[in-house]
């Protein structure tokens, strides 16, 4: 037994020197002058610290008060389909890093393998057995194991971690842009049937005014030429009314396709704005904004990736070292398969490197250098859209506030005005064209002021969405973007 361990020891010792050897050789391939070169921005001279950064919450949506658009956000993130096929993507993901990780380790295969063949009578077989047909077999234990000397196979398992949490990173911000889109096509539709509304009174109005000249006209103080155009006005209101439902039916149509429903499924919806909540709102945009925001985490996390892939190529300019065991039974003839000289163990360790490839090491790193600079392009691209969508959604909360107030005042006047000119025309004072000015304007006034109210929800679904929507990384945070850079003294990866 101790000679047999002898021999089996020799090729590790041999192979220990050929990994020596192929050490001295590693320069033949290089990787120098090959680096990314892209560097991401400088967060600090972009996000102030913000004194009082706001918390959302991950069901922001409740704060409306409006449990039938909570059940119509619950449902669409429950069954959407665009969120299911990203789920799969984050499966698939989560897959590849399982794969990576079994790469890492040793592997054991079993075999048995039975061959019917007549040996030539010139061959390499001697007789007995030369000239005569015969079963041979196999059984078998294969390990193989290639030893991660240089950290290949670790870079790729933490890049595939790094695509995985990406990919979670990826449902969380479909998950919030969903939501964001129920409650912005909730307030459209509400939108539509405060309009609705509007338009509906303007009728009754118009009614009235109608009956109004029609008595004038039947007392001689009007003639008919007032009497037509009353008359006209109201088939008018009536197409816009139509108009209307078309909308309101667009917009649910929408709503129950976000909802994974048929068409006619929320057939009678009809939500209205009331009363706008109160949203607490930062001086500056949040310091901790990019941690909150799902699509700049996946970005990050993919930066993370396309590094460890970098290292990755860099470690194939090394050698590979692999270790490949057998133990099992060999024989000509069945009848002595499980023989005691019929085993056979074996053992072979192997070293690799490569010295002359034309160019396919270094072409495969400089892809890997050139990918690292996309994912960082991809970040720096997602952090200016997530700062620019905050301030965006900040200015139209504070703003739209200041023009809710000037307008509801602007309302106010006009149908004072219109009150006035309705009782001066029922005193003969006024004509009815007055009457009709001034109810035009009221219903651009009652239309304008619908509009507001509407856009003020809806800038709040946004600045829901920009901050985050209340998305928390499920894991450590994630890591600070650096791209590798090459130390100029020894030509290696130095993060």
């Amino acid at each position: 037994m101790n000679n047999a361990l002898a021999r089996l020891a020799r090729p590790t010792a041999i192979a220990a020197a050929a990994l020596g050897f192929a050490a001295v050789l590693a320069g033949c391939v290089s990787s120098a002058g090959i680096a990314p070169k892209t560097q991401p921005l400088d967060l600090q001279t972009l996000v102030p610290v913000a004194a009082h950064p706001v918390d959302v919450s991950d069901r922001w949506w409740q704060a409306y008060g409006d449990p039938a658009l909570d059940a119509l956000v619950v449902r669409g993130l429950a069954d959407n389909p665009d969120l299911a096929a990203v789920r799969a993507r984050v499966e698939r993901a989560a897959a590849q890093v399982d794969a990576s990780d079994a790469q890492r380790k040793p592997r054991v295969d079993g075999g048995a393998e039975v061959t019917r063949e007549r040996f030539t009578d010139h061959g390499l077989v001697p007789p007995p057995y030369a000239g005569t047909s015969r079963s041979d077999g196999d059984l078998a234990l294969t390990g193989s194991w290639e030893i991660d000397v240089f950290g290949r196979e670790r870079a790729l398992l933490d890049a595939a971690i790094g695509s995985q949490r990406a990919a979670d990173a990826d449902l969380q911000a479909a998950r919030v842009l969903l939501a964001s889109r129920i409650v912005r096509e909730y307030v459209l539709l509400a939108q539509r049937v405060d309009r609705r509304a509007v338009l509906e009174r303007t009728l009754a109005q118009r009614q009235q005014i109608l009956d109004l000249v029609r008595e004038r006209v039947a007392a001689g103080l009007d003639t008919t030429v007032e009497l037509r155009q009353g008359e006209g006005a109201v088939p008018e209101i009536r197409v816009a009314l139509d108009e209307a439902d078309e909308q309101i039916e667009i917009s649910r149509h929408a709503l129950a396709a976000l909802t994974s429903q048929g068409p006619d499924a929320l057939h009678g919806l009809a939500p209205r704005l009331g009363q706008v909540e109160a949203v607490p709102l930062p001086d500056d945009i949040p310091a901790d904004l990019l941690g909150r925001r799902a699509d700049v985490v996946a970005a990050r996390w993919r930066v993370e990736a396309a590094t460890h892939d970098l290292k990755a190529a860099r470690a194939a300019f090394y050698p590979s070292v692999n270790l490949t065991a057998f133990a099992g039974f060999s024989a000509i003839g069945l009848s002595q398969l499980l023989e005691a000289g019929s085993r056979q163990i074996g053992i072979a360790p192997a070293v690799s490197l490569p010295i002359f490839d034309a160019g396919r090491l270094r072409a495969q790193y400089r892809g890997k250098a050139t990918d690292v600079d996309s994912a960082v392009d991809a970040y720096d691209t997602a952090v200016l859209e997530a700062l620019r969508e905050t301030a965006d959604a900040l200015s139209t909360v504070r703003h739209v506030e200041v023009q809710r107030q000037q307008q509801a005042q602007a309302l106010d006047r006009a149908e004072r005005a219109y009150d006035l000119a309705q009782q001066r025309y029922g005193a003969g004072l006024g004509t009815y064209l007055t009457v009709l000015s001034a109810e035009t304007n009221v219903l651009a006034q009652r239309q304008n002021d619908n509009d507001l109210k509407a856009k003020a929800l809806d800038a709040q679904a946004q600045l829901a969405r920009a901050l985050g929507g209340g998305y928390v990384a499920p894991d450590a945070r994630p890591p600070a973007v650096h791209v590798a850079t090459r130390s100029p003294s020894n030509q290696e990866l130095t993060p």
